[in-house]
């Protein structure tokens, strides 16, 4: 009960001290989003009935009515998420992680920074080019079963999802607020960067943060034991071939799938359709990879999560919160540029731990465009920053797809993802506006 008052407590301190700065509900709203983040924080209660008091409180304080809050429930994106839970569950079930994590350990290290490194880069480079979702839904099996020790577990997890987010910017097709971004570009009529171009510009980023990213989550981890993998986990057996296969050929779909314009346009396939079908196909007759009764075991407290966050979103957008913050950020035309660029990949960054990266990019980058006005020189130098900080939130569950996801392990706490992410949120904050300011504005 001490938690739920804290909570309670800190929330109208937001509430009243933003009143002189917005509107009475904006304000509100407000209130109601810093409750729920200290109660996902402080797990005063569980993680999935905190997500679920949206859809009490916005209607209760006239945010937004109760038929507006429960469709966010039940967007597309969350079937994405429940065909690739169960693809995991079949990971686990078959034992076709062990197989996976044994052939890893033969070619990194068995050290605890080894191990996270290795996880990290991997997660990367796969990010890259597939969904940042699909690869930590497929890498966090691997991830669980690597050690026994709980605390380098976490900083395994952590890893896989951290690297996630950081490689899903290496190229435009990585994750979706680049592609907001490119589609933003053209509709104002601003030149976008070729694919070869984007990554020139980006891989800085990427390379520094995957320098810097696994050394402080293995700080201090390096006298820590790793644990003894089991000595033999034998031949495949037919049914972990079966997945394999499975996995194979849904990972060839979703490459095939991505379009690299204007070379070649894609197949046009749903993503979310395809990672459903996959997921429903492990229970047809013939492959028989899963019961109804697995079905179980998916982590539905991670939905109820994500549809919190699209439930925030949407408040942010029809409150006119998200317009109002951005007038008080209009002072930053004011500054040198390089403060410029830090002050808004620090505003969106922390921005994004409290919803969606990919609604809140659809909300600033109109937002940020009428900094200096579309016709500036500066303006498309802002549009990236504001892009790729939006990919760049370690702290909350709720900010990314992949910090979700890990989260639905049941072995990371809201607490540990907070501490640790901080810093790594600032890391990521300096890394982005230093590369901005040093290269991209003499490319872009």
């Amino acid at each position: 009960m001490k938690k739920i008052v804290t909570a309670l407590v800190v929330a109208m301190g937001v509430g009243f001290t933003t009143l002189s700065f917005f509107t009475p509900l904006q304000a509100q709203l407000l209130g109601i989003v810093t409750f729920l983040v200290v109660m996902w924080t402080n797990n005063a209660l569980p993680l999935g009935v905190v997500s679920l008091l949206p859809i009490l409180l916005f209607p209760a304080f006239g945010i937004t009515d109760l038929n507006h809050v429960t469709p966010n429930y039940a967007k597309s994106i969350i079937f994405l998420f429940v065909g690739g839970f169960m693809l995991a569950i079949a990971m686990q079930k078959t034992d076709l992680h062990l197989q996976i994590s044994h052939r890893l350990m033969r070619i990194f290290p068995n050290t605890a920074r080894g191990i996270v490194y290795a996880m990290a880069i991997v997660s990367a480079l796969l990010s890259s080019i597939l969904s940042n979702t699909t690869i930590t839904l497929m890498l966090m099996p691997i991830g669980l079963f690597i050690t026994e020790n709980p605390r380098l577990k976490v900083r395994i997890l952590l890893a896989i999802a951290y690297g996630a987010s950081i490689g899903g910017i290496l190229t435009p097709i990585g994750t979706p607020p680049n592609l907001l971004l490119l589609g933003y570009l053209e509709e104002i009529g601003l030149k976008a960067p070729t694919f070869t171009e984007w990554m020139g510009m980006t891989s800085p980023v990427v390379v520094t943060m995957l320098v810097l990213m696994p050394f402080l989550l293995s700080y201090g981890m390096e006298e820590e034991s790793v644990g003894q993998m089991r000595e033999s986990v034998g031949p495949m057996t037919k049914k972990q071939k079966k997945l394999l296969w499975i996995i194979g050929g849904l990972s060839l779909l979703l490459l095939m799938n991505t379009p690299i314009r204007p070379w070649y346009p894609g197949l046009g396939l749903n993503e979310k359709g395809l990672l459903l079908g996959a997921g429903l196909l492990l229970f047809m007759p013939g492959v028989d990879l899963l019961d109804w009764e697995d079905s179980r075991a998916i982590p539905y407290e991670i939905i109820f999560l994500f549809g919190a966050g699209f439930s925030i979103a949407q408040a942010f957008g029809s409150t006119h919160l998200a317009e109002a913050i951005a007038q008080k950020l209009a002072f930053v035309r004011e500054l040198p540029l390089w403060m410029t660029l830090a002050v808004i990949a620090l505003a969106i960054s922390f921005s994004t731990e409290i919803t969606s990266n990919t609604a809140l990019t659809s909300i600033a980058l109109p937002v940020m465009a009428e900094l200096y006005g579309v016709d500036h020189p500066e303006t498309l130098l802002v549009l990236m920053v504001t892009t790729v900080a939006a990919s760049y939130a370690f702290m909350l569950p709720i900010a990314t797809p992949p910090n979700a996801i890990v989260m639905s392990s049941r072995v990371i706490h809201v607490k540990t993802m907070a501490a640790v992410g901080f810093f790594i949120d600032l890391v990521g904050v300096a890394i982005v506006s230093l590369t901005a300011y040093l290269l991209w504005r003499w490319v872009l």
